[in-house]
């Protein structure tokens, strides 16, 4: 009983003092929310194997989360026997308010709306929590860089969290040669650059 007379008197004297000040609760909420949204989220690193770690010395600069397709084709291996060989991804960027930020396509590439782009190269990967189904987690070591913007600096991505995105078991034969499908995926894709 005591800590809730406690908790109604330091209310009490809060809303005595906002009361005071000339200020509303309301405008104090208003105040604190539009201050809370231009303060950037700190992204903190995934929890991921050793082999796709970042290298030491980055830190996360932006977290995008990836809804789209992993586009395949149809192609003979040099042995002759066909399967479904990717093509790339075509996907939408979203931040953590679910607002489109970005693409994803082939090359691998990501282009921010702010200009920035930057193309990679897969350095390692690990199977997926479920491999059958999802993509692999990859480290992506950045290529080349175009623009100015969030990723200019970026130097290793990595993508995690991936669900589907595995080409179909069948399907594909010589008389599909160069058919394309498209297996529908999710992930996240956390960019990296040299910390400050």
């Amino acid at each position: 009983m005591r800590k809730f007379l406690l908790t109604i008197s330091t209310v009490a004297f809060i809303a005595s003092v906002v009361a005071g000040s000339g200020t509303s609760l309301a405008n104090v909420k208003a105040l604190a929310n539009s201050q809370a949204k231009d303060v950037p989220v700190k992204e903190e690193a995934p929890d991921v194997p050793d082999s796709i770690q970042a290298p030491t010395g980055e830190e996360v600069v932006l977290l995008a989360h990836a809804t789209g397709s992993q586009v395949y084709t149809c192609q003979a291996s040099a042995d002759g026997k066909f399967s479904w060989t990717l093509k790339g991804p075509d996907a939408e960027l979203k931040d953590r308010k679910d607002k489109v930020i970005g693409q994803h396509f082939a090359g691998p590439t990501w282009k921010l709306k702010d200009g920035s782009e930057v193309t990679g190269k897969a350095a390692a990967h690990v199977d997926s929590l479920d491999p059958s189904n999802s993509v692999p987690w990859l480290l992506v070591k950045v290529v080349s860089h175009a623009g100015n913007g969030l990723l200019t600096n970026v130097t290793d991505i990595q993508r995690v969290h991936t669900h589907g995105g595995q080409p179909p078991a069948d399907g594909c034969d010589a008389g599909h040669k160069g058919d394309e499908t498209k297996s529908s995926y999710t992930a996240d894709y956390y960019f990296y650059a040299p910390a400050k």
